[in-house]
C-alpha cells in the first residue's frame, strides 16, 4: 500500500468500519468489508484511476458490498436456531474497535435487532441518512437511486421502525449502577437484588446458533427471567466462572470467563426507567472469535436445568 492509500486507509477506516457493522451487524464481516474496500481502492490508484473523493469511493464500496451481504446472507438470517443477536462489541477487551464504530445508541444490539426487519436498501439508506447525516444526494450516488427514491425509502424505514426503536436509561449515572447491581446480583446469586433491579415485563435472549446452550425462545417475565438468572448462577459458581462487566455495543454488559481469562459469553442489557428491560446473552462461538481464547460451553452441560425456566 502506497503513502496516499496508507493515509487515505488511516483516515477513513473507522467510517468504513461503522456502516459496515451497522449494516451487517457481524465485526469479521465489517473487518473483511474494510479490507476489501481498501484493495479496490489500492487496484484503482495502480490502475491509474482518478479519485476525486477518496470518501465517497470508499463509503460507496462499502455500503453497495455490505448489501450484497444482507442480501446473501438473508436466508441463514431466516433459519437461524434461536433468537438471532448481532456479533457484540466488547469496549474493555477491543477498545480500537468500540472506538471505531463510534460507540452510540445506534450501535446497540436492541437498535441492530431492530434494523434487521428492514430491506438491505432501507438498511443502507436509513443509516446514511438518519446515522452518518449524509445528504440525499450522495445517497443517491452510493445506493444507485434518486434522490426522490432515497427519501422514500429513508421514510419507509422511520415509519417501520418508529413504534420498535428502542429506549434506554437517559442518566448514564442511574443506568451504570442498575447495571452493577445486576451483574453483582447474578454472580453471587443474590434473588432478593434481582427482584429489585429486573422489569416486570423484562425479556430475555440467548444466542447459541444451534452450537452454543441456548434459549429457543425469548423468556418473558420478571418470574421466568429470575428462574432462569438463578440457575445460571448456580451453574458458573459451580464452574469457577466469574463476570467481568465492561461497554457492550455503548450498553452496560460483562462477559463470562473462567480464571485463565477464556471467554464463555457476552452479556449485554438494556437499563430503561432505572430497571433491567432486557438480557441479552451471546454464547454462540462464531460470534465471539474476534474477542480472544474462547471456553467450551461444554462446562455448563453438566447442569440438567438451564433451559428450566417455566
Amino acid at each position: 500500500m502506497d503513502d496516499q492509500a496508507t493515509d487515505t486507509y488511516l483516515e477513513y477506516r473507522s467510517l468504513l468500519f461503522s456502516i459496515a457493522y451497522r449494516m451487517t451487524g457481524s465485526v469479521e464481516e465489517a473487518e473483511d468489508i474494510t479490507s476489501e474496500v481498501f484493495l479496490r481502492y489500492q487496484r484503482a490508484l495502480d490502475d491509474g484511476v482518478t479519485v476525486n473523493s477518496p470518501r465517497a469511493y470508499l463509503t460507496t464500496a462499502a455500503t453497495r458490498l455490505s448489501i450484497d451481504h444482507l442480501r446473501s446472507a438473508r436466508h441463514n438470517r431466516e433459519t437461524y436456531v434461536g433468537p438471532w443477536l448481532p456479533e457484540p462489541l466488547v469496549a474493555s477487551a477491543e477498545p480500537d474497535m468500540a472506538t471505531r464504530a463510534e460507540v452510540a445508541d445506534s450501535l446497540s444490539m436492541a437498535f441492530l435487532v431492530v434494523l434487521e426487519s428492514l430491506t438491505p436498501i432501507e438498511r443502507a439508506a436509513f443509516l446514511l441518512r438518519e446515522v452518518f447525516q449524509y445528504e440525499y444526494a450522495e445517497i443517491a450516488s452510493i445506493i444507485d437511486k434518486t434522490e426522490v427514491n432515497c427519501r422514500q425509502l429513508v421514510r419507509r424505514a422511520n415509519a417501520h421502525l418508529a413504534e420498535r426503536k428502542p429506549r434506554f436509561e437517559t442518566s448514564s449515572e442511574l443506568r451504570d449502577r442498575i447495571a452493577d447491581s445486576f451483574f453483582r446480583a447474578v454472580e453471587h446469586g443474590d434473588l432478593d437484588t434481582l427482584v429489585g433491579v429486573l422489569a416486570a415485563d423484562v425479556v430475555a435472549y440467548g444466542d447459541g446458533g444451534g452450537v452454543g446452550p441456548s434459549l429457543p425462545q425469548p423468556v418473558h417475565g420478571r418470574n421466568r427471567v429470575l428462574r432462569l438468572l438463578r440457575t445460571l448462577s448456580e451453574t458458573l459458581r459451580r464452574a469457577g466462572l466469574h463476570i467481568e462487566p465492561c461497554a457492550v455495543n455503548g450498553q452496560p454488559g460483562a462477559t463470562v470467563r473462567d480464571r485463565h481469562g477464556s471467554l464463555l459469553n457476552v452479556v449485554s442489557i438494556d437499563v430503561v426507567d432505572g430497571q433491567v428491560q432486557t438480557v441479552r446473552s451471546i454464547i454462540n462461538p462464531a460470534k465471539l472469535r474476534h474477542l480472544g481464547p474462547l471456553l467450551d460451553a461444554r462446562v455448563l452441560r453438566r447442569d440438567p436445568r438451564p433451559a428450566d425456566v417455566e
